[in-house]
């Protein structure tokens, strides 16, 4: 039979065609301009598009409507994470407060990645925030310090892996988790029968090309990077910890204080949890501490101008944030008076936004610092007064942790009284 196809329709097609092309290449180069998983975070200009990633990975915005919630249910003002957006989107945080408030129970997971010996104050917002968690809702947590991860990516040996494990185990009780609700374990030393069984697990229910997908790994990788996933899954699932939960507990629902950067992970255990008879893990997640260099920076190690440090003196906190914190003021004071601050630049103001407690007082400074009411040494003055408070209170909670505490935490022991 003869061809019915008119010129028109014949244009149209290629002009379709030539739109989902055009479609696909802009698609690509967005991805380009933004990476972000749990080794590599980087944006064209330095500046995250967090309504992108929001979008990209699937996952859901925390309104106000969730954060009253929160606060109808706990009795308690939501944390200053919340309220200033820091924590800003979820995966099935409703089912964990429908489960709560219908009298049913869960647990957190959050974890650590030992690097270095000390943390910075980046590190802290994950367990700070995790604490408000534990605390409001009186339940069990379960802490894990992937010292056989930073064998695979850092190159570090196993026994460095599992010395830096315990000091930063020490930095992290410091924050003031409840022993009687908190299991920390490094996957070393925890590498047990039920783990290691829920890793197998995992393990057969992905390809290796979702791996790739989710992940962006290569066949250059080592093959420990293909099955780090499921490790880092594994704690998601209450079975992995039957000398904690057991009976009716067994099957318990679990929430991840995380942040963004580490989806994947959980994307690839949500998807699963319904094979392995599980509950989807619930997530709630942040966005990124800056460098004091601003959002073009990197907080490194090798640079340790890069961020605040617990270990740092009130020295040198002064010394940091007065030279290497980024301002959005203007160069000269006729100019600051005039037009005022870059608020959306501006690091020090960045890190009150995380750390002053007090809504009222940062409002003011904001309003005072954009209109040219105050200057840039005030509002590093200010930062560098609260982040010496933050900074001495964890030191002196450290110097007390001592390493027969350390050993009681990370013993595997029932929790009898982890909802009491």
């Amino acid at each position: 039979m003869a061809s019915t196809t008119t010129a028109g329709e014949t244009l149209a097609v290629a002009v379709a065609a030539a739109e989902q092309q055009k479609g696909e290449e802009e698609e690509e180069e967005e991805e380009e301009e933004q990476v972000i998983n749990p080794w590599e975070v980087s944006a064209k200009g330095g500046k995250i598009d967090y309504d992108k990633l929001v979008d990209k990975f699937g996952c859901q915005r925390l309104d106000q409507t969730l954060i009253d919630r929160f606060e109808r249910l706990t009795g308690r003002r939501a944390h200053v994470f919340l309220r200033r957006g820091l924590f800003f989107a979820h995966r099935d945080l409703t089912d964990i407060l429908d489960a709560y408030e219908k009298g049913d129970k869960f647990y957190l997971y959050t974890g650590r990645g030992p690097s270095s010996e000390s943390l910075h104050l980046g590190h802290l917002v994950p367990f700070m925030f995790t604490k408000y968690l534990q605390d409001v809702f009186k339940v069990p947590l379960v802490i894990q310090l992937t010292d056989d991860e930073k064998c695979m990516w850092k190159g570090l040996s196993v026994q460095e892996s599992e010395r830096l494990a315990r000091q930063n185990a020490k930095d992290i009780i410091a924050c003031g988790f409840d022993i009687e609700r908190t299991f920390i374990f490094a996957d070393f030393s925890y590498m047990s029968p039920p783990i290691y069984k829920n890793i197998v697990r995992i393990a057969n229910c992905v390809t290796g090309n979702k791996i790739v997908g989710i992940f962006g790994l290569t066949l250059e990788d080592y093959g420990g990077k293909f099955f780090f996933p499921y490790i880092q899954a594994a704690p998601s699932f209450p079975s992995t910890f039957p000398h904690i939960f057991s009976g009716k507990y067994s099957n318990l629902r679990c929430l991840i204080p995380c942040a963004i950067d580490q989806d994947p992970y959980f994307r690839m255990t949500r998807d699963v949890a319904p094979r392995l008879g599980y509950h989807k893990p619930s997530l709630i997640e942040s966005k990124f501490f800056p460098a004091l260099q601003g959002e073009s920076g990197k907080m490194s190690a090798s640079d340790p101008n890069s961020a605040i440090y617990v270990t740092d003196s009130l020295k040198d906190i002064k010394n940091k944030v007065n030279k290497y914190a980024f301002s959005g003021g203007q160069d000269t004071l006729e100019k600051q008076r005039k037009y005022g601050a870059n608020l959306e630049v501006d690091v020090p103001v960045k890190y009150l936004n995380f750390f002053l407690d007090d809504d009222v007082e940062l409002s003011s400074i904001r309003e005072e610092y954009g209109s040219g009411a105050m200057l840039t040494g005030e509002v590093k003055g200010r930062l560098i007064e609260v982040l010496s408070e933050i900074v001495e209170r964890h030191q002196r909670a450290r110097a007390a942790v001592t390493e027969e505490m350390v050993d009681a935490f990370m013993a595997v022991r029932p929790l009898p009284r982890m909802f009491h």
